[in-house]
């Protein structure tokens, strides 16, 4: 089909044009004829970089009436925003920031992009332009079986199908086992597809070969370790992780990629060892084989340089001079932008990466090299999902730019038939809802009666009827799961409920009202409670109430990210809050979880030592945190101060020491 047979505006015709698009691809075609364009409800489970975007614009340019975009990251946010604002006659809204507003500025934009928890929010905060959405696009719809993300992306889309009924639903994955399930729930039309633009073959390495899926072989010559003998990055385990196979195997087909024109993606298990196999292989002198290297490389190393100047800062600038680069999450934001730009520019040869950048922006390369498909969970090692690998592999083969992708799976002494067997030959895992989860289910049972869409627990079951739970559960049996949260929430102090029956009437307390407004679980809800009526005692005792004492509550919440706790440091924090326990609302002794508080006790350090004026490379290497950490903790803990602050006014404890705090971050970011 080609561009000029879309019923869509000559402007927006023109715009697809000028970025290179004269025909559909097979699933866009397919998308086109199954009404995406007419209001139709689909379902689009295609690879990676087959054209899910343009599907979703096409929703949303024919929709009558604004749009909302919902993906899983706020870095996917700003790129999708970015892609639709450019549309002509497209004006484009990016909500991402506070948790405690409706956010009803979105309802002058034509389309909405937003993650799932920051529409969550903005409907228990009383959002109205919800009502009025003509079409929603549920990017990444996989993200329904994570622990994490989907309870919240299941209950928001049941939620918006109930309060905008006719507007039209679209929802993007990547290939997985169960698309027609899905579909189902959302009354939608399927275009399920392993068409992909450039194409993909998927080989195993073992024995100075790899086998691809496509029947052939490729010889790799594993040699010397390039840089070897240099010096030594300071991380033991990482280097001694260097002179193995695995390693070498993955150097040589990196450069092998490298040297015939293409870029090339590398995912190991660990930051430590992203940023090692980035040094070792920045010594091999990339930039010099990479046809877009020299000047542009100095260039970004010198704008990364110019970020900051912490340690990691500069061995990232360090490795860019050399035409590679390393990603985690522990790198800061502006790096991880930098570098992103970079490689899309095609300024770098090869990005040395950890499994999240493969559920992130969009960055292919030619050859994706995954080493490591294990991961250390906390107790034991791991085999990483099969939807995971495959998006890792979905990564190879950048369209109009390579003739080709391909995606080497190495591994670390595991048999090539296993590896073939687990994850060559193997289909994604089928998605499953994790809505029955206890904390989960008490969350977004809290959230149906404090924002009155459910008064009785025959409500808050009928509410949930619309989730994706209840559409693969023939007689969902979620009634003695609810009745257990209701008690818990009342126990809480956060609901009232006039009795145990399906028809009993529930209220929300002013407290669980405003726990759900700030968008914190109940759980972190009363462990501010406490802290805030501790701190009540203190004021009351005469003790000294500082930011420290702030932080300590918000940090030792379920909301709070957890830093990690060297065996080093141990005795260090032990001894840090021994000294200052008279600032602290929890005893030494009275933590239900004494490793997990002395952790939340270095966060609050962390945040209290930043307030006061220490630098970011002070606190990297003190505490062996990235910048991307700080980051990270610092927006947090501007969230849950001012969620603490509003909490102790429902209490009617008189403490500034929340928002006092909280402006005390603000004006360091400034």
């Amino acid at each position: 089909m080609d561009v000029g047979e879309l019923p869509v505006r000559s402007r927006i015709r023109d715009r697809f044009r000028q970025e290179g698009i004269e025909t559909l691809y097979p699933p866009q075609r397919a998308a086109v004829e199954a009404g995406i364009c007419d209001g139709t409800n689909v379902v689009a489970a295609i690879p990676t970089a087959s054209g899910k975007t343009l599907i979703a614009e096409l929703a949303m340019v024919t929709a009558d009436g604004p749009s909302l975009y919902m993906c899983p990251l706020r870095a996917l946010a700003r790129e999708k925003h970015e892609t639709f604002d450019a549309l002509p006659g497209v004006d484009a809204g990016l909500a991402t920031g506070e948790y405690d507003s409706p956010a009803e500025e979105l309802a002058t934009y034509d389309v909405v992009v937003a993650t799932s928890e920051k529409v969550d929010s903005a409907i228990r905060n009383g959002a109205s332009w919800v009502d009025d959405l003509a079409c929603v696009v549920v990017d990444e719809v996989h993200l329904l079986g994570s622990d994490r993300r989907g309870p919240t992306l299941e209950v928001t889309v049941a939620t918006l199908r109930r309060r905008a009924p006719e507007a039209q639903l679209v929802a993007l994955s990547a290939t997985v086992a169960n698309p027609e399930e899905i579909a189902e729930w959302l009354d939608a039309e399927l275009i399920e597809s392993t068409w992909r633009p450039v194409e993909l073959r998927t080989g195993v390495y073992a024995d100075g070969r790899v086998a691809f899926d496509d029947g052939t072989e490729q010889t790799v010559e594993v040699g010397g370790d390039p840089g070897a003998d240099n010096t030594s990055t300071g991380d033991t385990d990482a280097e001694e992780r260097q002179g193995d196979l695995p390693t070498k195997a993955t150097i040589e087909l990196i450069e092998e990629t490298i040297q015939n024109g293409g870029q090339s993606l590398s995912f190991v298990r660990s930051r430590r060892e992203a940023e090692a196999l980035a040094e070792r292989l920045a010594r091999s002198e990339l930039a010099g084989k990479h046809s877009n290297g020299g000047n542009d490389t100095a260039d970004v190393a010198d704008e990364i340089a110019a970020i900051d100047g912490t340690a990691t800062g500069e061995r990232l600038a360090d490795c860019v001079r050399s035409g590679v680069a390393f990603h985690h999450a522990g790198v800061g934001s502006e790096h991880r932008a930098a570098v992103e730009t970079a490689f899309r520019n095609r300024e770098l040869a090869c990005l040395c990466a950890t499994p999240t950048l493969a559920a992130g922006v969009n960055l292919p390369a030619r050859r994706v090299v995954v080493r490591d498909l294990k991961r250390y969970t906390g107790t034991a090692m791991e085999w990483l999902s099969v939807l995971e690998v495959h998006q890792m592999c979905g990564r190879a083969g950048r369209p109009h730019l390579d003739p080709y992708g391909e995606a080497v799976l190495v591994g670390d002494g595991d048999s090539p038939e296993e590896l073939t067997r687990r994850y060559v030959e193997a289909t994604p895992e089928a998605v499953a809802s994790n809505l029955a989860d206890r904390s989960a289910l008490r969350t977004h049972t809290l959230s149906l009666v404090a924002t009155g869409f459910a008064d009785t627990p025959r409500e808050v079951l009928d509410r949930f009827d619309g989730t994706f739970y209840a559409s693969r559960t023939p007689s969902p049996d979620l009634s003695g799961d609810v009745a257990a949260v209701i008690e818990d929430l009342a126990e809480m102090g956060l609901v009232r409920a006039s009795g145990t029956s399906a028809d009993a009437q529930l209220s929300a307390t002013e407290l669980g009202t405003q726990v759900s407004r700030q968008y914190v679980r109940p759980e972190t809800g009363t462990r501010i409670v406490m802290g805030v009526e501790t701190i009540d005692r203190m004021q009351t005792d005469g003790r000294t109430v500082t930011p420290l004492t702030a932080l300590e509550v918000v940090c030792d919440t379920p909301d709070m990210q957890d830093t990690y706790l060297g065996n080093r440091e141990r005795a260090d924090m032990y001894r840090f809050a021994r000294r200052r326990s008279d600032e602290l609302t929890t005893g030494m002794s009275d933590a239900d979880d004494f490793e997990r508080w002395l952790e939340s006790v270095k966060t609050a350090r962390i945040l209290a030592e930043w307030i006061d004026g220490a630098s970011v490379e002070t606190l990297v290497d003190s505490y062996r945190i990235g910048p991307g950490d700080l980051e990270s903790r610092v927006s947090r803990a501007e969230w849950l101060l001012g969620a603490a602050d509003a909490i102790a006014a429902v209490v009617d404890v008189d403490t500034s020491v929340f928002e006092s705090t909280r402006q005390g971050l603000v004006e360091r970011q400034e």
